[in-house]
C-alpha cells in the first residue's frame, strides 16, 4: 500500500566549514535532540541517496539558477547504497518559491521501482504522487540526470515545535540513470565542507535566531542538484562565490 505525505515548510541553508560545524555541533543538544534515524545508526548519520530528473537541456538547473517562481523539482530517494530486496523508495516532487517550499512523497517498494526502470510505469494501486510524477515526466520529457549522495545527522526540536534541522556530510555525486548504477565514480561536491540547514513550518523559535546570528551563519544556496549537475557538467558552473 503506497502511503502519501504532503509537507510545506520553510528552508535555508548554511555552508561551513569544519570548525564551523564543530563550534555550532557543540550548541545543537541545548535545543535539538537527534531525530529516529540518527538514533538508530551507530555512526550517527545515516545514508541518502537521490536521483534527480530534467530535461536534455537542463531545464530545471536553469530554472533554479534563473529563481523561477514555483518551479517543480521530480526525484525518487533511497536510504541505501545497494538494491536489496526490502529496501523502501521515496518517490517525491518538491514545488518551490523562494525559501518556501512544498513537498509531495509516497513510498514503493525496490520491486515497484524496479518495475518502473523497465517499463516506464508505476505498477499497483492509484497513487497521487505517482500519478503526477508520470505525468510530469511525461509531458516535460524529465529524464534521470544526476545521482547526488551524502550522509545526515537530523535532529528535531527539544519543544517538539515543527523545527528539524540537518547536517549533510560528504556529498558526492555522478551522472546516473537509477539510484543504483554499476561503477559509479563519485565526485565530492565541497570537500571539507558541510551543509547545515533549517527546516521549519511555523514561526521560527527565537533559540534558533539567536543561535544564527550567535554563530554569524549566512544563508546562501545550497542546491545539491545545482551542484551535482555542475559536478558532472563543469563547463555549465555559473559565476558565483564558491568555498575553496
Amino acid at each position: 500500500m503506497y502511503r502519501v505525505s504532503a509537507t510545506a515548510r520553510f528552508e535555508r541553508k548554511y555552508l561551513l566549514g569544519l570548525h564551523e560545524y564543530h563550534r555550532l555541533r557543540t550548541a545543537l543538544p541545548l535545543h535539538v535532540e537527534k531525530d529516529r534515524f540518527t538514533k538508530a545508526q551507530g555512526s550517527g548519520r545515516y545514508l541518502v541517496r537521490s536521483i534527480y530528473y530534467d530535461t536534455r537541456d537542463y531545464r530545471a538547473y536553469y530554472e533554479k539558477e534563473d529563481g523561477a517562481f514555483g518551479r517543480i523539482k521530480l526525484r525518487i530517494r533511497s536510504y541505501t547504497d545497494t538494491p536489496e530486496p526490502d529496501s523502501v523508495i521515496s518517490v517525491e516532487l518538491k514545488t518551490k518559491s523562494g525559501n518556501s517550499m512544498v513537498k509531495y512523497s509516497t513510498h514503493v517498494t525496490f520491486e515497484d521501482y524496479r518495475a518502473y526502470l523497465k517499463e516506464g510505469l508505476w505498477p499497483g494501486k492509484a497513487d497521487p504522487v505517482l500519478e503526477e510524477f508520470e505525468r510530469l515526466r511525461r509531458s516535460r520529457s524529465l529524464l534521470p540526470v544526476v545521482l547526488v549522495q551524502y550522509h545526515r545527522e537530523g535532529y528535531r526540536s527539544r519543544d517538539r515545535l515543527p523545527v528539524r534541522v540537518t547536517v549533510d556530510h560528504e556529498v558526492v555525486s555522478t551522472r546516473a540513470r537509477s539510484l543504483f548504477p554499476d561503477h559509479a565514480i563519485l565526485r565530492p561536491h565541497r570537500p571539507k565542507h558541510v551543509i547545515f540547514e533549517v527546516k521549519t513550518s511555523v514561526e521560527e523559535p527565537e533559540w534558533l535566531t539567536d543561535l544564527v546570528r550567535e554563530h554569524e551563519l549566512k544563508a546562501t544556496s545550497n542546491s545539491k542538484y545545482v551542484q551535482g549537475i555542475e559536478v558532472i557538467r563543469p563547463n555549465m558552473v555559473t559565476p558565483r562565490m564558491v568555498a575553496p
